[in-house]
């Protein structure tokens, strides 16, 4: 069975946010799983930066609008950036972190 062609795809927005404590992958679940109930997401990269946890989510499209404030009202996080593509999230915040992304946990 063939994969299905790019348009027939979801579309979806790629999220980094900055949560301001240190946080392994599994408590950044737990935490957003709280945070944002009822919508569909995914953690992709998760980077330790000095005393606080930057991280990308894969977000539906449709319900980009409604998670941004959400994670903002979250505890001690807050969005710095998205886009359409995970290339231009990941060289943002290699910005915030001032070294090379591609070292994901």
């Amino acid at each position: 069975m063939p994969k299905p062609k790019k348009a027939a795809r979801g579309k979806h927005r790629w999220v980094a946010l900055r949560v301001e404590e240190n946080m392994t992958r599994v408590e950044l679940k737990q935490s957003l799983t709280t945070c944002l109930e009822g919508y569909g997401w995914r953690i992709f990269d998760v980077l330790g930066a000095e005393g606080s946890t930057l991280a990308i989510l894969k977000v539906q499209l449709d319900d980009y609008q409604h998670i941004i404030p959400l994670i903002n009202n979250c505890r001690a996080m807050s969005t710095l950036t998205s886009s359409g593509k995970i290339r231009l999230v990941r060289q943002r915040l290699s910005m915030f972190m001032g070294k090379d992304p591609s070292n994901a946990v």
